[in-house]
Protein backbone atom coordinates (compact mmCIF):
# COMPACT_ATOMS: atom_id res chain seq x y z
CA UNK A 1 0.00 0.00 0.00
CA UNK A 2 1.08 3.46 -0.65
CA UNK A 3 1.50 5.49 2.18
CA UNK A 4 0.00 8.63 1.08
CA UNK A 5 -3.65 6.41 1.78
CA UNK A 6 -2.35 6.11 5.39
CA UNK A 7 -1.96 9.77 5.62
CA UNK A 8 -5.51 10.85 3.63
CA UNK A 9 -7.28 8.22 5.62
CA UNK A 10 -5.43 9.85 8.82
CA UNK A 11 -6.54 13.16 8.15
CA UNK A 12 -10.45 12.31 7.56
CA UNK A 13 -10.46 10.64 11.29
CA UNK A 14 -8.82 13.71 12.80
CA UNK A 15 -11.41 15.59 10.73
CA UNK A 16 -14.17 13.34 11.70
CA UNK A 17 -13.02 12.81 15.29
CA UNK A 18 -12.58 16.18 15.98
CA UNK A 19 -15.24 17.97 13.93
CA UNK A 20 -18.14 15.53 14.83
CA UNK A 21 -17.40 13.05 17.77
CA UNK A 22 -15.37 15.57 20.11
CA UNK A 23 -18.23 18.58 18.99
CA UNK A 24 -21.12 16.52 19.66
CA UNK A 25 -19.17 15.58 23.59
CA UNK A 26 -18.35 18.77 24.12
CA UNK A 27 -21.43 20.81 23.13
CA UNK A 28 -24.48 18.15 24.38
CA UNK A 29 -22.84 15.76 27.46
CA UNK A 30 -19.81 18.29 28.76
CA UNK A 31 -21.93 21.59 27.97
CA UNK A 32 -18.82 23.61 27.77
CA UNK A 33 -19.57 26.80 28.88
CA UNK A 34 -17.74 30.48 27.69
CA UNK A 35 -19.11 32.25 30.84
CA UNK A 36 -17.95 29.85 33.41
CA UNK A 37 -14.94 31.37 35.51
CA UNK A 38 -11.79 29.09 34.92
CA UNK A 39 -9.34 28.15 37.53
CA UNK A 40 -6.62 30.40 35.59
CA UNK A 41 -9.14 33.49 36.23
CA UNK A 42 -10.08 32.52 39.83
CA UNK A 43 -6.88 32.27 41.47
CA UNK A 44 -4.22 33.81 38.99
CA UNK A 45 -0.97 33.80 40.77
CA UNK A 46 1.62 33.71 37.63
CA UNK A 47 3.05 30.80 39.08
CA UNK A 48 0.67 27.50 38.50
CA UNK A 49 -2.17 29.52 37.15
CA UNK A 50 -2.27 31.59 34.56
CA UNK A 51 -4.69 32.46 31.88
CA UNK A 52 -2.94 32.17 28.37
CA UNK A 53 -4.31 32.17 24.74
CA UNK A 54 -5.34 29.21 23.20
CA UNK A 55 -3.19 29.83 20.19
CA UNK A 56 -0.45 29.79 22.56
CA UNK A 57 -1.80 26.35 24.59
CA UNK A 58 -2.10 25.14 21.79
CA UNK A 59 1.54 24.49 20.92
CA UNK A 60 2.18 24.16 24.68
CA UNK A 61 0.21 21.26 24.71
CA UNK A 62 1.56 19.69 22.00
CA UNK A 63 4.78 19.92 22.93
CA UNK A 64 4.15 18.70 26.67
CA UNK A 65 2.40 15.46 25.52
CA UNK A 66 4.45 14.69 21.92
CA UNK A 67 7.68 13.51 23.51
CA UNK A 68 9.67 10.46 22.28
CA UNK A 69 6.12 8.03 22.39
CA UNK A 70 5.06 8.86 19.24
CA UNK A 71 8.29 7.84 17.50
CA UNK A 72 9.30 5.19 19.31
CA UNK A 73 6.73 3.38 19.64
CA UNK A 74 5.27 2.61 16.26
CA UNK A 75 8.91 2.56 15.27
CA UNK A 76 9.40 -0.80 17.49
CA UNK A 77 5.73 -1.93 16.61
CA UNK A 78 6.06 -2.27 13.43
CA UNK A 79 7.14 -5.67 14.03
CA UNK A 80 3.80 -6.68 14.14
CA UNK A 81 3.56 -5.32 10.81
CA UNK A 82 2.43 -1.69 9.83
CA UNK A 83 -1.00 -2.45 9.20
CA UNK A 84 -2.04 -3.15 12.74
CA UNK A 85 -0.03 -0.19 14.27
CA UNK A 86 -2.14 1.77 11.69
CA UNK A 87 -5.11 0.26 13.23
CA UNK A 88 -4.26 0.89 16.76
CA UNK A 89 -3.23 4.79 16.12
CA UNK A 90 -6.09 5.47 14.64
CA UNK A 91 -9.10 3.90 16.27
CA UNK A 92 -7.14 4.37 19.44
CA UNK A 93 -6.88 8.21 19.13
CA UNK A 94 -10.95 8.26 17.94
CA UNK A 95 -12.26 5.99 20.41
CA UNK A 96 -9.92 6.82 23.30
CA UNK A 97 -6.89 8.92 23.08
CA UNK A 98 -9.03 12.77 22.29
CA UNK A 99 -11.80 11.61 25.19
CA UNK A 100 -9.00 10.91 27.99
CA UNK A 101 -6.83 14.24 27.20
CA UNK A 102 -10.10 16.44 26.84
CA UNK A 103 -11.90 15.11 29.31
CA UNK A 104 -9.01 15.30 32.12
CA UNK A 105 -8.51 18.91 31.19
CA UNK A 106 -12.34 19.42 31.98
CA UNK A 107 -13.22 17.42 35.09
CA UNK A 108 -9.58 19.35 36.67
CA UNK A 109 -11.82 22.82 35.30
CA UNK A 110 -14.59 21.91 36.58
CA UNK A 111 -13.25 21.19 40.27
CA UNK A 112 -10.94 24.31 40.18
CA UNK A 113 -7.94 23.17 39.21
CA UNK A 114 -7.09 20.05 41.35
CA UNK A 115 -4.87 17.38 40.71
CA UNK A 116 -6.00 13.70 39.82
CA UNK A 117 -4.86 13.36 43.79
CA UNK A 118 -7.46 15.64 44.84
CA UNK A 119 -9.92 14.28 42.53
CA UNK A 120 -9.48 11.34 43.73
CA UNK A 121 -9.65 11.99 47.07
CA UNK A 122 -13.26 13.80 46.61
CA UNK A 123 -14.58 11.25 43.74
CA UNK A 124 -13.70 7.80 45.24
CA UNK A 125 -11.69 7.60 48.52
CA UNK A 126 -9.16 8.92 50.99
CA UNK A 127 -7.23 5.70 50.47
CA UNK A 128 -7.67 6.12 46.62
CA UNK A 129 -5.39 9.72 46.81
CA UNK A 130 -2.47 7.73 48.17
CA UNK A 131 -2.01 4.95 45.94
CA UNK A 132 -2.68 7.42 43.03
CA UNK A 133 -0.40 9.74 43.78
CA UNK A 134 2.44 6.76 45.30
CA UNK A 135 1.52 5.31 41.94
CA UNK A 136 1.81 8.74 39.84
CA UNK A 137 5.23 9.79 41.52
CA UNK A 138 7.10 6.24 40.48
CA UNK A 139 5.47 6.23 37.41
CA UNK A 140 6.57 9.97 36.64
CA UNK A 141 9.99 8.73 38.12
CA UNK A 142 9.70 6.52 34.97
CA UNK A 143 9.89 9.11 32.27
CA UNK A 144 12.50 11.26 34.04
CA UNK A 145 15.33 8.00 33.88
CA UNK A 146 14.10 7.24 30.19
CA UNK A 147 13.67 10.07 29.02
CA UNK A 148 16.97 11.66 30.48
CA UNK A 149 18.25 8.87 29.18
CA UNK A 150 17.82 10.03 25.55
CA UNK A 151 18.65 13.11 26.17
CA UNK A 152 22.28 12.19 27.38
CA UNK A 153 22.75 9.27 24.36
CA UNK A 154 21.48 12.24 22.03
CA UNK A 155 23.68 15.24 23.44
CA UNK A 156 26.66 12.53 23.69
CA UNK A 157 25.90 10.92 20.00
CA UNK A 158 24.65 14.40 18.16
CA UNK A 159 27.22 16.86 18.65
CA UNK A 160 24.92 19.37 16.87
CA UNK A 161 22.53 18.90 19.48
CA UNK A 162 23.66 20.86 22.86
CA UNK A 163 24.42 24.07 20.93
CA UNK A 164 20.33 23.46 19.65
CA UNK A 165 19.08 22.97 22.85
CA UNK A 166 21.19 26.13 24.20
CA UNK A 167 19.27 28.30 21.32
CA UNK A 168 15.96 26.85 22.24
CA UNK A 169 15.82 27.51 25.91
CA UNK A 170 17.27 31.36 25.14
CA UNK A 171 14.49 31.47 22.45
CA UNK A 172 11.91 30.25 24.94
CA UNK A 173 13.08 32.33 27.82
CA UNK A 174 12.89 35.41 25.19
CA UNK A 175 9.59 34.06 24.04
CA UNK A 176 8.15 34.51 27.88
CA UNK A 177 9.61 37.51 28.24
CA UNK A 178 8.11 39.23 25.30
CA UNK A 179 4.45 37.71 25.67
CA UNK A 180 4.07 38.30 28.80
CA UNK A 181 6.31 41.56 29.81
CA UNK A 182 6.82 43.29 26.71
CA UNK A 183 3.32 42.76 25.44
CA UNK A 184 4.35 41.52 22.01
CA UNK A 185 2.33 40.79 19.31
CA UNK A 186 1.93 37.06 19.19
CA UNK A 187 3.16 36.60 15.64
CA UNK A 188 5.94 38.97 15.38
CA UNK A 189 7.01 36.89 18.42
CA UNK A 190 6.85 33.59 17.26
CA UNK A 191 8.21 34.88 14.45
CA UNK A 192 11.45 35.60 15.85
CA UNK A 193 12.14 33.15 18.78
CA UNK A 194 10.99 30.08 16.05
CA UNK A 195 13.95 31.66 13.99
CA UNK A 196 16.44 31.79 16.75
CA UNK A 197 15.62 27.85 17.48
CA UNK A 198 15.84 27.07 13.68
CA UNK A 199 19.28 28.97 13.72
CA UNK A 200 20.38 26.47 16.88
CA UNK A 201 20.18 23.93 14.56
CA UNK A 202 22.38 25.03 11.89
CA UNK A 203 25.02 26.41 14.29
CA UNK A 204 25.11 23.58 15.81
CA UNK A 205 26.53 21.65 12.94
CA UNK A 206 29.04 24.39 12.61
CA UNK A 207 29.92 24.31 16.59
CA UNK A 208 29.48 21.00 17.71
CA UNK A 209 30.26 20.68 21.39
CA UNK A 210 33.42 18.28 21.12
CA UNK A 211 34.92 21.24 19.25
CA UNK A 212 33.79 23.97 21.66
CA UNK A 213 34.02 21.93 25.02
CA UNK A 214 36.61 19.36 24.13
CA UNK A 215 35.87 15.37 23.55
CA UNK A 216 36.46 14.30 27.06
CA UNK A 217 33.80 16.60 28.49
CA UNK A 218 31.96 16.34 24.80
CA UNK A 219 31.47 12.88 25.82
CA UNK A 220 30.90 12.88 29.72
CA UNK A 221 27.64 11.44 30.75
CA UNK A 222 27.46 13.21 33.74
CA UNK A 223 28.00 16.37 31.67
CA UNK A 224 24.31 16.53 30.00
CA UNK A 225 23.05 14.26 32.77
CA UNK A 226 23.64 17.41 35.07
CA UNK A 227 22.62 19.57 32.07
CA UNK A 228 19.10 17.92 31.44
CA UNK A 229 18.24 18.20 35.55
CA UNK A 230 19.62 21.31 36.23
CA UNK A 231 17.46 22.93 32.83
CA UNK A 232 14.29 20.85 34.83
CA UNK A 233 15.26 22.65 37.81
CA UNK A 234 14.42 26.07 36.53
CA UNK A 235 11.35 24.47 34.89
CA UNK A 236 10.34 23.59 38.05
CA UNK A 237 10.72 26.21 40.51
CA UNK A 238 10.22 29.49 38.03
CA UNK A 239 6.67 30.38 36.95
CA UNK A 240 5.49 28.57 34.14
CA UNK A 241 5.31 31.26 32.08
CA UNK A 242 8.60 32.31 32.26
CA UNK A 243 10.06 29.41 31.31
CA UNK A 244 8.77 25.98 30.92
CA UNK A 245 5.56 27.39 28.57
CA UNK A 246 7.07 29.68 26.05
CA UNK A 247 10.13 26.69 25.68
CA UNK A 248 7.30 23.69 25.00
CA UNK A 249 5.49 26.46 22.63
CA UNK A 250 8.66 27.71 20.66
CA UNK A 251 10.12 23.86 20.33
CA UNK A 252 6.33 22.77 19.35
CA UNK A 253 6.84 24.86 15.64
CA UNK A 254 10.15 23.05 15.68
CA UNK A 255 8.37 19.69 15.75
CA UNK A 256 5.26 21.23 13.53
CA UNK A 257 7.71 22.45 10.72
CA UNK A 258 9.41 18.82 10.49
CA UNK A 259 6.40 17.21 10.49
CA UNK A 260 4.61 19.18 8.08
CA UNK A 261 7.22 19.61 5.45
CA UNK A 262 8.05 15.97 6.29
CA UNK A 263 4.41 15.02 4.79
CA UNK A 264 4.95 16.78 2.04
CA UNK A 265 7.97 14.84 1.27
CA UNK A 266 5.97 12.12 1.71
CA UNK A 267 3.88 13.45 -0.86
CA UNK A 268 6.59 14.45 -3.19
CA UNK A 269 7.92 10.50 -3.09
CA UNK A 270 4.88 8.87 -2.34
CA UNK A 271 6.39 5.63 -1.31
CA UNK A 272 5.30 1.95 -1.10
CA UNK A 273 5.91 0.20 2.21
CA UNK A 274 8.08 -2.21 1.90
CA UNK A 275 7.68 -4.19 5.47
CA UNK A 276 4.61 -6.66 5.94
CA UNK A 277 1.10 -5.44 6.40
CA UNK A 278 1.30 -8.23 8.89
CA UNK A 279 3.68 -10.25 10.37
CA UNK A 280 2.41 -12.90 13.12
CA UNK A 281 0.39 -12.40 16.36
CA UNK A 282 3.31 -13.28 18.31
CA UNK A 283 6.62 -11.78 17.76
CA UNK A 284 9.70 -11.82 20.56
CA UNK A 285 8.94 -8.94 22.10
CA UNK A 286 5.30 -10.36 22.90
CA UNK A 287 1.40 -11.12 21.80
CA UNK A 288 -0.46 -8.87 19.56
CA UNK A 289 -2.81 -8.34 22.32
CA UNK A 290 -1.68 -7.43 24.90
CA UNK A 291 2.24 -5.73 24.45
CA UNK A 292 1.07 -3.49 20.96
CA UNK A 293 -1.15 -1.88 22.48
CA UNK A 294 1.20 -0.64 25.35
CA UNK A 295 4.15 -0.47 22.80
CA UNK A 296 2.50 2.11 20.41
CA UNK A 297 0.89 4.24 23.88
CA UNK A 298 1.37 8.44 22.73
CA UNK A 299 0.13 8.52 19.38
CA UNK A 300 -3.01 6.41 20.24
CA UNK A 301 -3.39 7.31 24.01
CA UNK A 302 -1.13 7.87 26.61
CA UNK A 303 -1.84 8.41 30.73
CA UNK A 304 0.82 11.06 30.49
CA UNK A 305 -1.52 13.37 29.06
CA UNK A 306 -4.18 13.17 31.60
CA UNK A 307 -1.45 14.23 34.08
CA UNK A 308 -0.17 17.26 31.39
CA UNK A 309 -4.07 18.04 30.89
CA UNK A 310 -4.91 18.43 34.61
CA UNK A 311 -1.95 19.48 36.64
CA UNK A 312 -0.90 21.78 33.61
CA UNK A 313 -2.66 22.46 30.85
CA UNK A 314 -5.84 23.02 32.80
CA UNK A 315 -5.08 25.41 35.11
CA UNK A 316 -4.00 28.31 32.53
CA UNK A 317 -7.30 27.66 29.65
CA UNK A 318 -9.06 31.11 30.03
CA UNK A 319 -12.50 29.64 28.37
CA UNK A 320 -14.07 27.14 28.33
CA UNK A 321 -14.71 26.61 24.83
CA UNK A 322 -11.08 26.48 24.59
CA UNK A 323 -10.30 22.71 25.79
CA UNK A 324 -11.71 21.14 22.85
CA UNK A 325 -9.09 22.41 20.38
CA UNK A 326 -6.75 22.49 22.90
CA UNK A 327 -7.50 18.93 24.52
CA UNK A 328 -8.84 16.67 21.52
CA UNK A 329 -7.40 19.09 18.38
CA UNK A 330 -3.83 18.27 19.57
CA UNK A 331 -4.26 14.92 20.43
CA UNK A 332 -5.23 14.10 16.71
CA UNK A 333 -2.17 16.17 15.50
CA UNK A 334 0.18 13.62 18.11
CA UNK A 335 -1.89 10.96 16.16
CA UNK A 336 -0.54 12.22 12.58
CA UNK A 337 2.97 12.53 14.28
CA UNK A 338 2.58 8.97 15.51
CA UNK A 339 1.64 7.76 11.55
CA UNK A 340 4.45 9.86 10.07
CA UNK A 341 6.60 7.73 12.19
CA UNK A 342 5.27 4.78 11.22
CA UNK A 343 5.60 5.41 7.58
CA UNK A 344 8.81 6.25 8.21
CA UNK A 345 10.00 2.91 9.52
CA UNK A 346 7.58 0.75 6.81
CA UNK A 347 8.74 2.37 3.77
CA UNK A 348 12.85 3.73 4.12
CA UNK A 349 13.89 0.02 4.66
CA UNK A 350 14.01 -2.63 1.76
CA UNK A 351 13.67 -5.66 3.70
CA UNK A 352 12.40 -6.98 7.31
CA UNK A 353 16.49 -7.96 7.62
CA UNK A 354 17.35 -3.97 7.02
CA UNK A 355 14.92 -2.71 9.34
CA UNK A 356 16.13 -5.39 12.25
CA UNK A 357 19.65 -4.24 11.09
CA UNK A 358 18.59 -0.98 12.47
CA UNK A 359 16.28 -0.99 14.85
CA UNK A 360 19.19 -2.72 16.45
CA UNK A 361 21.21 0.85 16.76
CA UNK A 362 17.93 2.45 18.05
CA UNK A 363 14.47 4.16 16.89
CA UNK A 364 15.80 7.42 17.20
CA UNK A 365 18.26 6.47 14.51
CA UNK A 366 15.94 5.20 12.33
CA UNK A 367 13.74 8.86 12.49
CA UNK A 368 16.61 10.73 11.64
CA UNK A 369 17.35 8.79 8.79
CA UNK A 370 13.81 8.82 7.87
CA UNK A 371 13.27 12.86 7.93
CA UNK A 372 16.44 13.18 6.61
CA UNK A 373 15.14 11.51 3.16
CA UNK A 374 11.53 13.32 3.06
CA UNK A 375 12.95 16.43 4.07
CA UNK A 376 15.88 15.76 1.46
CA UNK A 377 13.33 15.57 -0.73
CA UNK A 378 12.44 19.17 -0.95
CA UNK A 379 15.99 19.98 -1.48
CA UNK A 380 16.96 20.45 2.33
CA UNK A 381 20.77 19.33 2.37
CA UNK A 382 20.75 15.59 3.46
CA UNK A 383 23.02 15.93 6.34
CA UNK A 384 21.17 19.36 7.80
CA UNK A 385 17.90 17.17 7.09
CA UNK A 386 19.11 14.02 9.41
CA UNK A 387 20.26 17.13 11.94
CA UNK A 388 17.16 18.25 12.20
CA UNK A 389 15.57 14.51 12.85
CA UNK A 390 18.16 14.58 15.62
CA UNK A 391 17.30 17.90 17.10
CA UNK A 392 13.85 16.75 17.05
CA UNK A 393 14.06 14.16 19.48
CA UNK A 394 16.15 15.50 22.14
CA UNK A 395 13.20 18.98 22.01
CA UNK A 396 11.00 15.90 22.09
CA UNK A 397 12.77 14.78 25.13
CA UNK A 398 14.27 17.64 27.20
CA UNK A 399 10.52 19.53 26.95
CA UNK A 400 8.83 16.93 28.69
CA UNK A 401 11.33 16.07 31.50
CA UNK A 402 11.01 20.07 32.75
CA UNK A 403 7.45 19.20 33.11
CA UNK A 404 8.19 15.46 34.53
CA UNK A 405 9.71 17.33 37.33
CA UNK A 406 7.82 19.85 38.20
CA UNK A 407 4.95 17.59 38.40
CA UNK A 408 6.96 15.24 40.70
CA UNK A 409 7.52 18.45 42.86
CA UNK A 410 3.92 18.85 43.18
CA UNK A 411 2.88 15.13 43.96
CA UNK A 412 5.89 15.50 46.59
CA UNK A 413 3.67 18.23 48.04
CA UNK A 414 0.58 16.43 48.12
CA UNK A 415 2.15 13.21 49.45
CA UNK A 416 4.59 14.38 51.81
CA UNK A 417 3.33 17.84 53.12
CA UNK A 418 1.42 16.48 55.71
CA UNK A 419 4.66 14.67 57.20
CA UNK A 420 6.56 17.32 57.13
CA UNK A 421 6.01 21.18 55.95
CA UNK A 422 9.60 21.23 54.69
CA UNK A 423 8.36 19.34 51.23
CA UNK A 424 6.11 22.03 50.72
CA UNK A 425 9.13 23.97 49.79
CA UNK A 426 9.06 23.96 45.64
CA UNK A 427 13.41 23.82 46.02
CA UNK A 428 13.14 20.38 48.05
CA UNK A 429 10.54 18.65 45.67
CA UNK A 430 12.17 19.46 42.79
CA UNK A 431 15.97 18.85 43.70
CA UNK A 432 14.70 15.54 45.13
CA UNK A 433 12.99 14.61 41.84
CA UNK A 434 16.12 15.17 39.77
CA UNK A 435 18.48 13.55 42.23
CA UNK A 436 16.64 10.50 42.02
CA UNK A 437 16.42 11.21 38.23
CA UNK A 438 20.25 11.70 37.70
CA UNK A 439 20.44 8.40 39.73
CA UNK A 440 18.58 6.40 37.35
CA UNK A 441 20.17 7.53 34.48
CA UNK A 442 23.74 7.03 35.48
CA UNK A 443 23.29 3.94 37.28
CA UNK A 444 21.60 2.43 34.13
CA UNK A 445 18.59 1.23 36.36
CA UNK A 446 16.43 2.50 33.86
CA UNK A 447 17.04 0.24 31.18
CA UNK A 448 15.23 -2.29 33.52
CA UNK A 449 12.63 -0.60 34.14
CA UNK A 450 12.07 0.63 30.41
CA UNK A 451 9.84 -2.26 29.76
CA UNK A 452 7.51 -1.40 32.13
CA UNK A 453 6.86 1.88 31.41
CA UNK A 454 4.37 1.24 28.71
CA UNK A 455 2.35 -0.52 30.92
CA UNK A 456 3.01 2.22 33.61
CA UNK A 457 1.73 4.93 31.03
CA UNK A 458 -1.31 3.27 29.98
CA UNK A 459 -2.46 2.01 33.27
CA UNK A 460 -2.42 5.79 34.14
CA UNK A 461 -4.72 6.34 31.09
CA UNK A 462 -6.65 3.02 32.43
CA UNK A 463 -7.09 5.22 36.33
CA UNK A 464 -7.70 8.69 34.32
CA UNK A 465 -10.70 7.31 32.69
CA UNK A 466 -12.06 5.48 35.92
CA UNK A 467 -11.67 9.54 37.33
CA UNK A 468 -13.43 10.94 34.79
CA UNK A 469 -16.26 7.75 34.76
CA UNK A 470 -16.57 8.32 38.08
CA UNK A 471 -16.99 12.06 37.63
CA UNK A 472 -19.54 11.81 35.16
CA UNK A 473 -21.33 8.80 36.94
CA UNK A 474 -21.53 11.93 39.78
CA UNK A 475 -22.92 14.28 37.77
CA UNK A 476 -25.51 12.38 36.25
CA UNK A 477 -24.28 12.61 32.60
CA UNK A 478 -23.84 10.02 30.28
CA UNK A 479 -20.68 7.84 30.85
CA UNK A 480 -20.39 5.07 27.92
CA UNK A 481 -17.89 7.44 26.02
CA UNK A 482 -15.01 7.51 28.90
CA UNK A 483 -16.65 4.08 30.74
CA UNK A 484 -15.93 1.44 27.92
CA UNK A 485 -12.52 2.90 26.80
CA UNK A 486 -11.75 2.55 30.56
CA UNK A 487 -12.52 -1.20 30.81
CA UNK A 488 -10.36 -1.80 27.52
CA UNK A 489 -7.71 -0.29 28.75
CA UNK A 490 -7.38 -1.30 31.99
CA UNK A 491 -8.14 -4.66 31.24
CA UNK A 492 -5.51 -4.62 28.46
CA UNK A 493 -2.60 -2.95 30.74
CA UNK A 494 -3.56 -5.50 33.77
CA UNK A 495 -2.67 -8.96 30.98
CA UNK A 496 0.43 -6.80 29.56
CA UNK A 497 1.61 -6.22 32.85
CA UNK A 498 1.01 -9.84 34.44
CA UNK A 499 2.82 -11.51 30.78
CA UNK A 500 5.70 -9.02 31.57
CA UNK A 501 5.77 -10.37 35.44
CA UNK A 502 5.56 -14.16 34.28
CA UNK A 503 8.16 -13.45 31.88
CA UNK A 504 10.26 -11.71 34.02
CA UNK A 505 9.93 -13.76 37.44
CA UNK A 506 9.44 -17.12 35.75
CA UNK A 507 10.99 -17.60 32.57
CA UNK A 508 13.63 -15.58 33.28
CA UNK A 509 14.44 -15.66 36.98
CA UNK A 510 13.16 -19.05 38.47
CA UNK A 511 13.91 -20.33 34.78
CA UNK A 512 17.96 -19.44 35.35
CA UNK A 513 18.17 -17.38 32.23
CA UNK A 514 20.09 -14.68 33.79
CA UNK A 515 22.42 -13.92 36.49
CA UNK A 516 24.41 -11.20 38.33
CA UNK A 517 23.04 -7.71 37.99
CA UNK A 518 20.66 -9.11 35.61
CA UNK A 519 19.01 -11.49 38.01
CA UNK A 520 18.58 -8.25 40.02
CA UNK A 521 16.94 -5.80 37.52
CA UNK A 522 14.45 -9.22 36.53
CA UNK A 523 13.57 -9.56 39.71
CA UNK A 524 12.87 -6.01 40.25
CA UNK A 525 11.08 -5.33 37.33
CA UNK A 526 8.79 -8.59 37.91
CA UNK A 527 7.95 -7.12 41.09
CA UNK A 528 7.20 -3.64 39.80
CA UNK A 529 4.83 -5.02 37.40
CA UNK A 530 2.96 -6.95 39.98
CA UNK A 531 2.48 -4.06 42.52
CA UNK A 532 1.51 -1.97 39.54
CA UNK A 533 -1.51 -4.92 39.15
CA UNK A 534 -2.17 -4.78 42.62
CA UNK A 535 -2.44 -1.19 43.21
CA UNK A 536 -4.94 -0.90 40.02
CA UNK A 537 -6.73 -3.92 41.35
CA UNK A 538 -7.82 -1.74 44.75
CA UNK A 539 -8.03 1.62 43.06
CA UNK A 540 -10.68 -0.26 40.56
CA UNK A 541 -12.53 -1.69 43.29
CA UNK A 542 -12.42 1.86 44.90
CA UNK A 543 -13.69 3.14 41.61
CA UNK A 544 -16.62 0.63 41.85
CA UNK A 545 -17.96 0.92 45.30
CA UNK A 546 -17.96 4.93 44.33
CA UNK A 547 -19.90 4.13 41.15
CA UNK A 548 -22.39 1.99 43.48
CA UNK A 549 -22.82 5.30 46.38
CA UNK A 550 -23.11 7.94 43.08
CA UNK A 551 -25.68 5.73 41.73
CA UNK A 552 -27.65 5.19 45.02
CA UNK A 553 -27.35 8.91 45.39
CA UNK A 554 -28.87 9.60 42.12
CA UNK A 555 -31.57 6.69 42.80
CA UNK A 556 -32.65 8.66 46.22
CA UNK A 557 -32.96 12.29 44.50
CA UNK A 558 -34.77 11.02 41.19
CA UNK A 559 -38.53 11.82 41.61
CA UNK A 560 -40.70 9.43 42.87
CA UNK A 561 -43.82 8.06 39.88
CA UNK A 562 -45.59 7.05 42.06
Amino acid sequence: MNAIVVLIVGFVVAYVGYRFYAGYVDAKIIKADPNRATPAKMYMDGVEFMPTSKNILYGYQFKSIAGAGPIIGPIIAIQWGWLPAVLWILLGTLFIGWVHDYASMMIAMRHEGASFGGLSHKLISPRARIILLSFIYFYLLLIAGAFGAVVVNTAIGLKASPMAWLLLTIAGVLAGQMIYRWKKDIILTTVVCVVIALFGIFLGTKLPSDAILGKEIANSRWVWAICAFVFCYFASVLPIWRFALPINYVASYVVFLGLFFGIIGIFVLHPDFTLPAVTSFSIPIGPMWPIMFVTIACGAISGWHSIVSSSGTARQLENELDARPVGAGVMFVEMLLALFALIIAGTIFTSSADYAAAIKLGPAGVFAAGVGKFLNALGLPLEVAKSYGSVMMIFLAITIMQLVIRFMRVATSELLSDVSPVFRNVHVGTLVASILGVILVMTGWWQYLWVLFGGANQLMASLALLLISAWLVSEGKSAAWAFYPMIFMFVTTIAALLYTAYNLLVVKVLGGAVKGEALIGNTLMGLVALFLVCAALVLAWEGFKAFQRFKAVRAEAAPSKA
